[in-house]
């Protein structure tokens, strides 16, 4: 029997960029195979920014594929943590789930450098959030 795979969400508003960077971070350096990193926005854009694909490109981690997804409270239910960066009142509440919440700015219309300081910034805090949870 198959064990069940854990999922970690990361929410923003667009799923477009803090959220997709964020996820895709955590399963390049998570440390179990029964766990994944996820995302959805509240709001979700058509496409991931831009500026994001091509600062998460310079460190190996290929979004142009990606398609931004709604965040659903059925899709929040089969979570075990949700860390929020930015989407505030509109993240559903899930009886059960923990949560986590990030402050990070929005890379939308950011500048190169700007995206690379926020795409660092959301690096640094994976690789410890991952050292702290043991995933």
């Amino acid at each position: 029997m198959p064990h069940e795979q854990t999922k970690i969400l990361f929410a923003c508003i667009h799923n477009a960029g803090r959220s997709q960077m964020a996820a895709a971070f955590f399963n390049k350096h998570k440390t179990k195979d029964n766990i994944i990193g996820i995302s959805a926005g509240t709001d979700p854009a058509s496409k991931v920014h831009d500026n994001v694909v091509e600062a998460m490109l310079a460190v190996d981690c290929d979004l142009r594929n990606l398609k931004p997804q709604k965040l659903t409270p059925e899709l929040a239910a089969t979570v075990s943590v949700i860390v929020t960066m930015g989407c505030g009142e509109a993240c559903p509440y899930v009886p059960g789930v923990r949560i986590v919440d990030w402050l990070i700015p929005d890379p939308k219309h950011s500048d190169q450098g700007t995206t690379l300081a926020i795409r660092d910034d959301i690096e640094r805090r994976i690789k410890a959030f991952i050292q702290e949870n043991d995933y």
